[in-house]
């Protein structure tokens, strides 16, 4: 892998985390990691800019509309702007792996508030679901 796309991989994968961190616990510390990576590089807007991004979403989460859709919106945008910071400034790409893999590790992505999943199985089958880990049992029928 090049150094370019090295640096693409990183930027998409960072700001993956980052929209997945919007609407969780954890976007304090998140948006404290991206903002100290800003200000050694370009500080303008990015603290409003990642606010704004937030009320958005939690909005469009609030309000029924394509969240999803915002989602894969705001996904590209920071991939963009990650990627420019990286590629003029690609000494900050140690310090945005260092993020990345602490978002990862808090589980960055997972969503904020309840989840509602629902099965439906007909003709003796089973169903499985799982908000996180799962691990499941079976004892073989006679």
């Amino acid at each position: 892998m090049d150094l370019s796309s090295e640096l693409t991989t990183l930027a998409t994968t960072g700001a993956t985390q980052l929209v997945g961190a919007i609407a969780t616990d954890t976007w304090p510390a998140v948006k404290s990691g991206v903002l100290a990576l800003w200000r050694r590089a370009r500080p303008e807007r990015v603290a409003e800019d990642l606010e704004e991004a937030r009320e958005q979403l939690l909005a469009a989460e609030e309000s029924g509309a394509d969240a999803a859709g915002l989602r894969v919106l705001l996904v590209e945008e920071w991939q963009a702007r990650l990627a420019r910071l990286l590629v003029t400034h690609p000494e900050l790409a140690d310090e945005l792996r260092a993020l990345v893999d602490g978002l990862r590790a808090s589980g960055g992505e997972r969503p904020s508030g309840p989840v509602t999943m629902t099965a439906h199985v007909t003709g003796g089958g089973s169903a499985y679901l799982a908000g996180r880990d799962l691990t499941v049992h079976q004892r073989a029928t006679e």
